[in-house]
């Protein structure tokens, strides 16, 4: 997937329809941009549905509490 936009002299991007349609992005959807040396990181905000079980078979036998904190 290689695709080129141009950033306009609004600084807004489009995205090439290759990469909406590969990527399943849809006008509306939240992103964030992430830092990475002399580039950037184009991220979806996942939505709560998608953060449904993330942490399933986490181990919290470890788990700090509230109760030993000043």
């Amino acid at each position: 997937m290689s695709a080129i936009a141009t950033l306009s002299s609004k600084y807004q991007i489009s995205i090439p329809k290759s990469v909406r349609e590969e990527l399943h992005w849809q006008s509306g959807q939240q992103f964030v941009f992430i830092p990475k040396g002399k580039g950037m990181l184009v991220m979806p905000v996942p939505s709560f549905e998608q953060l449904n079980g993330i942490a399933a078979g986490a181990d919290s036998s470890n788990y700090r509490d509230l109760d030993d904190r000043f």
